[in-house]
């Protein structure tokens, strides 16, 4: 034997001793344990059943408890998300944030107490003269020969069909429920001043504190998904701006319209009017048409060739708005089916108002990016009928 065959004999390794090394054991899932209701148990079943009704009761009260702090946290953010794009806007000419909330701040608070201030009282007292000359109004109205012609078409009394208007009119409460309560839901806002102060202060918070906000948010999704929760986050948001600020835009001239069309027409009440046509046309879609009809209808009380004037200005109008302004304004924000805003605004407004019809389409718009972004791509990738 030489030297160099003992040596690789000594260098060989031992099947016995690594036979010994031990190995680690493959690791094993720990079965999960879920609660299911058994049949064969019908006590425990019914007992898992019953706390589960429970806890739906309770969530549901706890949620209809809190239903004022939700309505001021969800009216803040839509308040900061239709400030954020003019603070962009300010930040791009490279201006601090800091200073951009503030001058953005200053500008909304400017603008809120003027209407507050200026605005409102006026509305309030064109409210009551309204309801105070109603009797004299619709006594007026049965005078007229169109009013007679058609209450005789009809085949009523046209002095039956006044006194029940008047009836109505007359009760500033029912004045107040006039197109779908959001006369009421505004003078509602306006009179919580204690909500007002928080829903400002929330606002504030929000504003400030957004980016901050939506980096937290990042943070709770795994690593690998961020750059798309990221993108879609921006997009959503921005879209929701986008959309709060058009709509405000879009309301306001709106509102200049209607008022200056009742003034130059010599119809009364313009500043109602018009402060009524800003709460409905910010329903998207269907808040310039339902303003139309109210609109013209009252109109018509007082004179029926000024009405006729008014709705053919304010269908030109309205013709402006769909074909020019709404596309021009709404170019960043998310492209949504027409009947999907249709459903989405009557359900919002069913379920919350005018807020609940503010919410609803941006949310939609949302659903439906969140639809396109991931849902689609994902079902256009199978391919082969599962087993």
């Amino acid at each position: 034997m030489t030297i160099e065959h003992a040596m690789d004999i000594a260098d060989a390794p031992d099947d016995d001793a690594a036979a010994e090394v031990p190995t680690e054991p493959a690791p094993t899932r720990r079965p999960r344990r879920t609660l299911r209701v058994d049949p064969t148990h019908p006590i425990s079943s019914g007992f898992l059943i019953t706390i589960g009704v429970l806890l739906a009761l309770a969530i549901g009260a706890a949620v209809v408890s809190v239903a004022g702090v939700l309505v001021s946290l969800v009216l803040a953010l839509f308040i900061a998300l239709g400030l954020d794009p003019a603070v962009r806007w300010l930040e791009r000419r490279r201006m601090p944030r800091g200073w951009a909330i503030a001058l953005v701040l200053i500008a909304f608070l400017a603008v809120a107490g003027v209407v507050l201030g200026v605005v409102v009282p006026r509305v309030i007292a064109e409210v009551i003269a309204l309801s105070q000359s109603i009797p004299d109004v619709m006594r007026d109205l049965t005078q007229t020969a169109w009013f007679q012609t058609a209450t005789s078409t009809l085949g009523t009394d046209a002095e039956t069909v006044a006194t029940a208007i008047s009836g109505f009119l007359s009760d500033p409460a029912n004045l107040l429920a006039l197109s779908g309560g959001l006369l009421n839901a505004a003078s509602g806002i306006i009179g919580g001043l204690s909500s007002t102060i928080v829903v400002l202060a929330l606002t504030i918070y929000f504003l400030a504190s957004l980016e901050a906000m939506k980096h937290t948010f990042y943070r709770f999704a795994p690593a690998y998904v961020r750059p798309t929760v990221r993108s879609l986050t921006e997009t959503m948001t921005e879209s929701m701006g986008g959309f709060v600020m058009t709509m405000v835009i879009l309301g306001a001239l709106n509102s200049s319209v209607v008022f200056v069309t009742f003034l130059l027409l010599g119809l009364p009440y313009p500043l109602l009017l018009g402060f009524v046509a800003f709460l409905v046309t910010l329903v998207p879609v269907v808040g310039s048409v339902l303003f139309w009809v109210i609109g013209t209808t009252f109109a018509l009380f007082s004179d029926p060739v000024a009405a006729l004037v008014f709705a053919l200005v304010y269908l030109a109008y309205m013709q402006i708005e769909s074909y020019v302004l709404t596309p021009r304004l709404m170019g960043r924000t998310i492209a949504v089916p027409g009947i999907l805003v249709l459903v989405g605004a009557l359900l919002g407004a069913a379920l919350a108002g005018l807020l609940g019809a503010l919410v609803a389409v941006p949310v939609t718009a949302c659903i439906t990016l969140i639809v396109r972004e991931l849902a689609l791509p994902r079902q256009d990738l199978v391919t082969v009928r599962p087993e």
